[in-house]
């Protein structure tokens, strides 16, 4: 696994970038950096200006590689689910049954990275933290469909779309694969936010794995042919 890790290429959308980071090394920095830096302070208290004390180098210089924090937060946000989707084809190549491909695809949406290794250079457990806390606010906004003209969610779209194939092969008369899967994507990371944060608005249980089953749950019951 190390050695194909080595190899490893994430593509993100052009869109998201005014110079591809990877690219330099004041790129790699800026990008580094900022995940560490928006995993501690928050996306709101984080700022260009901050980063380039960090990285030492001047504000202007972060501006040449993305135009905005936003941008930088979505380009993070493609890179996550470009990386996902890169396991989701390592993890369920050659296997033949589409349930047990289905198996896989939600442990591996439900998974909590909570180990410490990095690819291309990026700390994957505070990315996780980041997509969980802040990717969110990559599409609330007002400027969405801007974001979605520049390819913002194309690599989320595709994560979608590959599971939601899986689903149509076990039961071709399902009408609503993406939306359930969006659901419990988006209520996953909720759940483990509010578990943390919020206790009340969820069942929080001592076994981190109340969330896999519930949703592993909801998933069979939904798809299931009547």
């Amino acid at each position: 696994m190390e050695d194909l890790l080595s190899n490893l290429k994430i593509v993100v959308n052009e869109g998201l970038f005014q110079i591809e980071p990877s690219t330099s090394k004041i790129g790699k920095k800026i990008v580094l950096n900022s995940v560490d830096m928006i995993a501690e302070l928050g996306f709101e208290k984080f700022t260009f200006k901050k980063l380039g004390e960090v990285i030492g180098s001047p504000e202007a210089s972060i501006y040449r590689y993305f135009k905005s924090k936003n941008q930088l937060l979505s380009y993070l946000v493609s890179w996550y689910w470009a990386w996902m989707e890169y396991q989701l084809v390592f993890e369920t190549k050659n296997i033949v049954s589409p349930n047990i491909r289905l198996e896989k695809s939600i442990a591996l949406v439900l998974s909590n990275t909570t180990d410490n290794f990095s690819v291309e250079g990026i700390d994957l457990k505070k990315l996780h933290q980041i997509i969980i806390s802040e990717s969110i606010k990559s599409y609330l906004t007002k400027d969405v469909d801007i974001a979605n003209k520049e390819g913002a969610f194309q690599n989320y779209k595709q994560f979608v779309e590959r599971i939601s194939k899986i689903i149509i092969e076990i039961n071709p008369d399902y009408k609503y694969p993406q939306m359930l899967l969006t659901t419990i994507i988006e209520g996953a990371h909720l759940q483990v936010f509010f578990g943390e944060h919020l206790p009340r608005l969820t069942n929080r249980q001592k076994s981190a794995s109340y969330i896999t089953k519930f949703y592993t749950n909801l998933v069979q019951q939904s798809i299931k042919a009547k």
